[in-house]
């Protein structure tokens, strides 16, 4: 059993910062690979990043590359998500997702379907 807990959301304006974090549970963090997910009032939950078990590899939407990073400390079991230059577009709430068996490849991890454990998501809310 894993479990996911998100922190580090919140209300900001178009333009700023926000790191969210993902502590999870369980001895074998360092073998899951991770994702965030996003959903919006009204909209399906999409893919926003995620990285390998490593932390060497990593995907992003296109619409938060160059924007958003992801990132892990497997000393820690926490993974990150810092988001930058926040625009109207990225509220949402925002999920932590894991999966393990070192699952990795684009076409894999970019949907949900594969990730075993969600987190209970953290608001985002960007103000124009």
């Amino acid at each position: 059993q894993v479990q996911l807990v998100e922190s580090g959301g919140g209300l900001v304006q178009t333009g700023d910062s926000l790191r969210l974090v993902c502590a999870a549970s369980g001895r074998a963090f360092s073998t899951y690979t991770m994702g965030w997910f996003r959903q919006a009032p009204g909209k399906a939950r999409e893919f926003v990043a995620a990285i390998r078990w490593s932390g060497e590899n990593t995907y992003y939407s296109d619409s938060v590359k160059d924007r958003f990073t992801i990132s892990r400390d497997n000393a820690k079991n926490t993974v990150y998500l810092q988001m930058n230059s926040l625009k109207p577009e990225d509220t949402a709430v925002y999920y932590c997702a894991s999966t393990g068996n070192r699952l990795w490849g684009r076409a894999v991890v970019t949907r949900a379907t594969p990730y075993d454990y969600w987190g209970q998501g953290t608001q985002v809310t960007v103000s124009a």
